[in-house]
């Protein structure tokens, strides 16, 4: 019988916020704040179709994916797929290199 995987932790939001407040001497609320507001603007950037360079990040783009042809995987019957955009990330070098 295999090992049980070991739980990898989740940070949310709210915690990166509470961290950077205690480093910066700013109240917790304002950083969730300015955090609420930073996410917000990426992702309305990025659904305009423009990239974010995020310096030690990385880059958020959108892609498009062609339509093309696929399989039903219960009955095996070809299907078509629409032409879709997808939220594409790539790391940067520094921040692989880090993991």
């Amino acid at each position: 019988m295999a090992a049980a995987a070991a739980k990898v932790p989740t940070v949310s939001l709210k915690q990166i916020a509470s961290d950077l407040a205690e480093k910066q001497g700013a109240s917790k609320k304002a950083m969730g704040e300015t955090l609420d507001a930073f996410v917000s603007h990426l992702t309305k950037t990025v659904a305009k179709g423009n990239k974010v360079r995020i310096p030690g990040l990385g880059i958020f783009a959108v892609r498009k994916r062609a339509a093309r042809m696929g399989r039903n995987p219960a009955t095996g019957e070809p299907i078509k797929i629409k032409a879709s955009k997808k939220v594409a990330f790539r790391a940067s070098k520094e921040f692989k290199e880090m993991v």
